[in-house]
């Protein structure tokens, strides 16, 4: 259980990847209003999210093809908003434990969807699908600000 006895700063680079529970959400399109500030998330993913699989198609080359994909530091985690309260990273920041259907808790990378903490638990569109002035029809809440 190194996430309980090490922070963030102290997890190696395998550690850190190992704490990502693949849910797709940091994966989805948010969109922000320019005039209000406000942030909006979307049922629509990255084009190189898979949603069969519920994994980046080239994680390791993303930000070539993707120059806005966020890499989460634990420099930034606490500024990042839209991250879901159940991101294991934002978890660790805050020191809470990991859920249940956690794959470190559970033994299993199925349990998250089991559970419907997954992306691919809801009705995903990839953004590669929809015209870039019709992305406003997929906003399925207001990501509330701290």
């Amino acid at each position: 259980m190194f996430w309980k006895e090490k922070q963030l700063n102290e997890m190696n680079s395998k550690e850190w990847e190992s704490l990502c529970d693949r849910c797709g959400k940091c994966c989805s399109l948010k969109l922000h209003d320019e005039i209000s500030n406000q942030l909006f998330d979307t049922s629509l993913v990255c084009k190189l999210f898979d949603i069969k699989k519920c994994n980046c198609k080239n994680y390791s080359a993303r930000h070539k093809y993707v120059k806005d994909c966020i890499k989460l530091t634990v420099d930034n985690i606490s500024s990042l908003n839209w991250l879901p309260n159940t991101c294991a990273y934002k978890l660790i920041s805050e020191r809470k434990d990991l859920p249940n259907w956690h794959h470190l808790i559970s033994g299993s990378y199925s349990t998250i969807h089991e559970s419907g903490n997954s992306i691919i638990s809801s009705d995903v569109t990839s953004e590669s699908e929809v015209k870039q002035n019709d992305y406003e029809d997929y906003i399925t809440s207001k990501i509330e600000s701290k």
